[in-house]
């Protein structure tokens, strides 16, 4: 489990494909290795990697056939910078929001301009995705935890202050670009468990009549 929120700047060293598969040698910048072993979760642009190898400044992980085709990993090139976050603890702040690094697909990014000193993305997402992407609801881009402003259809915009730009690789994304998305964890369950053979035999009274009468459906 994560939270969103960036630790270090990474960068791709190195790219072993191996027929679907992909093998990715990681150089980890400022990230902190001193309590990682082998089998520990790195969430790299927000993709929950386990280490299999321990470098003296990266780690070495493998990533899936499955994990390669609902992420930009097979575009990504040697040299390109990455978003690292190690798991969290029992004493991690939860600064952003609760992430699985299970990364739902990809999103395109429309518009990308300066408002004030903040970066203004419209991006677009999967028609499949975008029924989970609430205002005000929490999101996940290439790891970083993001909070949804405003949503139009598939296209939804998200607001970048200054010292998130700073801190991950959102500054240098522009028009075109594709990235990795996570959409909120509670939206994925809730509408599970409003599904008929999810729960075939009612305990209670919530019902997605009432959920969109009390304000809570849209």
């Amino acid at each position: 489990m994560f939270t969103g929120i960036i630790e270090a700047l990474g960068t791709l060293r190195k790219i072993d494909r191996k027929g679907n598969d992909i093998r990715l040698t990681v150089a980890s910048g400022k990230l902190d290795l001193a309590d990682v072993k082998l089998g520990d979760s790195i969430a790299t642009n927000g993709v929950c990697l386990t280490v299999v190898e321990c470098l003296a400044d990266g780690y070495v992980a493998d990533i899936s056939a499955e994990t390669v085709a609902l992420t930009g990993f097979s575009r990504y090139q040697v040299g390109q910078k990455v978003n690292l976050e190690k798991a969290v603890t029992a004493t991690t702040r939860l600064g952003g929001h609760m992430v699985s690094g299970h990364v739902d697909g990809i999103a395109k990014v429309e518009q990308c301009a300066y408002r004030g000193k903040a970066l203004e993305f419209w991006l677009s997402a999967p028609a499949s995705l975008s029924r989970y992407i609430a205002h005000k609801g929490s999101i996940t881009i290439d790891g970083v935890s993001l909070t949804v402003n405003e949503v139009d259809g598939t296209r939804f915009r998200l607001t970048i202050v200054p010292h998130t730009a700073g801190e991950t690789t959102l500054v240098e994304l522009k028009v075109g670009d594709n990235v990795n998305i996570e959409v909120d964890l509670i939206a994925r369950y809730l509408e599970r468990l409003m599904q008929p053979e999810a729960n075939p035999e009612p305990t209670s009274g919530v019902t997605m009549e009432l959920l969109a009468k009390s304000g809570f459906l849209r």
